[in-house]
């Protein structure tokens, strides 16, 4: 069964769109203009992150990494992180267990 979610901007230059959820497992897109932000945050769930397109600075804790297209990366439970995008692009996250807070 295929489920329709909204499209949300979470902060300027930002939009996010469920992708899949279930309560073990949520997909979701994030889609960035050139120079927006995920500003730092952390939360208990496991995240990973495939870029479909662009160019990302990514700060996790206190490393940082520049990705490109087909980089991926694993962000632990509790550990603070966020981007900046260097070219327009878009990043595809999933989260476990599911990100209530995105429904």
């Amino acid at each position: 069964m295929t489920k329709s979610y909204p499209i949300v901007s979470p902060a300027p230059g930002v939009s996010r769109q469920v992708l899949a959820d279930h309560e073990d497992l949520m997909m979701v897109s994030f889609r960035f203009a050139k120079g927006a932000e995920g500003a730092l945050h952390d939360h208990p769930h496991v995240q990973s992150t495939f870029v479909r397109s662009g160019r990302f600075n990514f700060v996790i804790g206190d490393q940082e990494r520049e990705l490109e297209p087909g980089d991926s990366l694993i962000i632990p439970s509790g550990v603070s992180h966020g981007c900046v995008c260097l070219a327009a692009g878009e990043l595809i996250d999933c989260f476990t267990p599911r990100r209530d807070d995105f429904l």
